[in-house]
C-alpha cells in the first residue's frame, strides 16, 4: 500500500503492516510520520525498539542474525533502519528481502530522505506491494497557506487566506520553521481567528535571531554577523537540526540552480523553477559568485555530516561542525572567521 502523510491514520485504520517505508523529501513530514508509525506500534504491543544507521560498509549479516533470533525481552519487536543516502546495491537488495519476508515477532521501519526518481526503485516498489510505502512529497508554495491553515484549524485558531500567504513568505518554503510559527500562533492567540495585520504583529514581534537571518547572512558572505547569529541560535536552544535543513535547504537550491548551466541573464527563471522566493534570492545569487560546484557540493558533504554528529550517528561535537560550515559558506576559514 501506499500513502501520504495526510492519509496514514486511515491507512493504519486497516491495521499495521510488519514493514513500513518513510521516505520523500520533507523532512518534518518523515519524522511525523515515523512518530505516528512508532506510537501505533506501542499501541500493538512492539515493547522493545532498535535502531541502526545504514551508511558504507553496514554489517548486513549480523542484522539479519539479530533479526531472525527471539527477544528475551519482549515478544513483539520495532526493528528501525534509518539511512542518509539512497541505499546502494548491496542495501537495496536486503532492504527488498527484507519488506518481502519480515522477521518474525517484528515489525520493520525503514527511514530516510529519497528524490523522486528513486520512488520507483525495485526496493521502494517491494515495500509498496508487501508492506506500507509512506512518501512526503515536497511541498510547493501554492500548497503552503493552506497546509498552515489546516495545521492552526487543529490547534483551535482559524486563519484568512492573505494571513496565510503572509506567513508562507515568512517561512519560505521550510515546514520545519512553519510548524514552529504554528505551534507559537497557537501558544499566543489560542482560538483566534488571524487577519493579516495579527500575523504581521507577530512576526514582527518575534525580534530572535533565526535561522533564516543565519542562512542569509552567511551566503551574502557576511561571516562576522553569520557566526553572531549562529551563537545567538545556540543560546536559545535551537537544536541543530533546524538549523542545519536550512543552510542544506540553501545549499541544494544552489545545486539545482547550477545544473541549468551559468547562464545569468535568465537566474530570475531558474529560481522560480526552483522555486527559490522572495528574499532568498539576493544572498543566493552573490554566492553563485563566489562558490562553484565543487565548493557546494564539498559543503552539502560538511552539513551531512554535521547532521549525523548532531544525531549521534557520528561522534564530534555537533555545533563546532556547523561552525565551520557556516564560516565556510560566507567563504572564509574558521581560523579567519
Amino acid at each position: 500500500m501506499r500513502t501520504t502523510p495526510d492519509s496514514l491514520p486511515a491507512a493504519l485504520a486497516q491495521g499495521l503492516p510488519r514493514a513500513c517505508l518513510v521516505t520523500g523529501v520533507e523532512p518534518l513530514l518523515i519524522d511525523e510520520a515515523c512518530s505516528a508509525l512508532r506510537a501505533r506500534a506501542r499501541e500493538d504491543g512492539y515493547g522493545e525498539r532498535e535502531v541502526h544507521f545504514l551508511e558504507r560498509g553496514f554489517d548486513w549479516d549480523a542484522l539479519m542474525m539479530d533479526a531472525a533470533s527471539l527477544s528475551l525481552f519482549a515478544n513483539l519487536r520495532l526493528i528501525e533502519l534509518k539511512f542518509r543516502n539512497a541505499p546502494d546495491a548491496v542495501a537495496a537488495k536486503n532492504l527488498a528481502s527484507l519488506a518481502a519476508e519480515p522477521p518474525q515477532d517484528t515489525l520493520l521501519l525503514v527511514t530516510g530522505e529519497l528524490e523522486p526518481k528513486s520512488w520507483k526503485s525495485a526496493w521502494v516498489s517491494e515495500f509498496e506491494r508487501r508492506g506500507l510505502l509512506v512518501v512526503a512529497p515536497e511541498m510547493t508554495r501554492d500548497q503552503l497557506p493552506e497546509w498552515i491553515a489546516r495545521r492552526l484549524q487543529r490547534q483551535g485558531v482559524s486563519i484568512e487566506r492573505a494571513a496565510a500567504e503572509l506567513l508562507a513568505d515568512r517561512v519560505e518554503g521550510n515546514l520545519l520553521a512553519a510548524q514552529q510559527e504554528i505551534e507559537r500562533i497557537a501558544l499566543l492567540r489560542p482560538g483566534a481567528k488571524l487577519y493579516a495585520d495579527a500575523v504581521a504583529e507577530l512576526v514582527a514581534d518575534n525580534a530572535r535571531y533565526d535561522v533564516f537571518e543565519l542562512a542569509s547572512a552567511a551566503f551574502l558572505g557576511n561571516a562576522p554577523r553569520a557566526l553572531r547569529i549562529l551563537d545567538g541560535l545556540r543560546g536559545e536552544g535551537r537544536e541543530p537540526p533546524l538549523i542545519l535543513w536550512a543552510l542544506l535547504n540553501d545549499l541544494r537550491a544552489l545545486s539545482r540552480v547550477l545544473q541549468h548551466g551559468p547562464d545569468e541573464r535568465n537566474l530570475d527563471g531558474i529560481f522560480r523553477t526552483e522555486q527559490v522566493w522572495g528574499s532568498r534570492q539576493g544572498p543566493l545569487r552573490l554566492a553563485l559568485r563566489r562558490l562553484g560546484r565543487a565548493d557546494i557540493d564539498a559543503l552539502i558533504a560538511a552539513a551531512a555530516r554535521a547532521d549525523r554528529v548532531a544525531k549521534g550517528s557520528l561522534r564530534g561535537d555537533a555545533w563546532v561542525e556547523i561552525t565551520g560550515l557556516v564560516a565556510r559558506i560566507a567563504g572564509v576559514s574558521l581560523a579567519a572567521a
